[in-house]
C-alpha cells in the first residue's frame, strides 16, 4: 500500500469509532442485554419537551447524572417512580446531581409527563429508540401485549410517534461528567423499580 493511502484510511477508522453501536432490539424484556458499569454512555441525539435537539454527553458533561429509562407516561409503575424521584430530587441535587429521565414518549406527550407527576427535573424523547438500543434497553412489544395494550387504551404508536413498538426495560444509571457508568439497576420485571434509599445511597457512594 503507498503511503498517500493510509491517511484516508485512518480517518475513516477513526470516524467509524465515534459512531455509537445501536444493538437491535430484544425480542423480550428478560433478553436485553444492558450496558455495563465502568462503558461509556453512547452520543446519542435527543429530543427535548419543545422538540429541539438535546446533546445527552453535553448535558452530562455538566454534572454527575441519575439517568432513568422508563417505558412512558401511560405507564402507572413509570408515573410512580417519576413522583418518587421528585421527592428524592432535592437531596440528589444537594449531592451534586442532575436527573434525566429518558423514554420512547413525544415531547408532547412528555409535557403531559411533567404536568401530572409536578417533575422539576428534565424529561427527553428518545422516540425512535436510538438511545435505548444502543444502550441494550430495548425490546418489541409482541403483537398479543400490543392489542392487549390497546384494548387498555394505551396506543404505543401515538406515544412515540412512530410504528417501532419498542420499549425499555426500566432502568437508573449514575453517570459521571464524562459519560461513565458508575452504578446501574435494570429490572426485566416493569412492576418493580429501585427503591428511593437504595438510589440515594448509592448516589452518595458514587459521587
Amino acid at each position: 500500500m503507498k503511503p498517500k493511502n493510509i491517511l484516508p484510511m485512518l480517518a475513516l477508522t477513526a470516524t467509524l469509532a465515534i459512531v455509537p453501536a445501536i444493538a437491535a432490539p430484544a425480542v423480550t424484556a428478560d433478553a436485553v442485554t444492558p450496558m455495563l458499569i465502568g462503558t461509556q454512555i453512547p452520543a446519542v441525539d435527543l429530543r427535548d419537551v419543545d422538540g429541539k435537539s438535546f446533546d445527552l454527553k453535553a448535558a452530562i458533561a455538566r454534572a454527575p447524572t441519575v439517568l432513568v429509562f422508563y417505558r412512558g407516561g401511560w405507564c402507572p409503575y413509570c408515573n410512580a417512580q417519576l413522583a418518587g424521584l421528585a421527592k428524592s430530587a432535592d437531596q440528589l441535587k444537594a449531592m451534586g446531581y442532575q436527573i434525566i429521565g429518558v423514554s420512547p414518549d413525544s415531547p408532547e406527550e412528555l409535557k403531559k409527563t411533567i404536568g401530572k407527576n409536578q417533575l422539576d427535573y428534565t424529561l427527553v424523547s428518545d422516540s425512535r429508540a436510538q438511545l435505548i438500543d444502543a444502550m441494550g434497553l430495548g425490546y418489541t412489544v409482541d403483537a398479543e401485549t400490543l392489542e392487549n395494550y390497546k384494548v387498555s387504551g394505551i396506543d404505543l404508536e401515538k406515544s412515540s410517534g412512530e410504528t417501532h413498538h419498542i420499549l425499555p426495560v426500566p432502568a437508573v444509571y449514575l453517570v459521571d461528567q464524562t459519560g461513565l457508568i458508575k452504578f446501574s439497576y435494570v429490572n426485566p420485571n416493569h412492576k418493580v423499580r429501585l427503591e428511593s434509599s437504595v438510589l440515594l445511597a448509592a448516589a452518595k457512594a458514587y459521587k
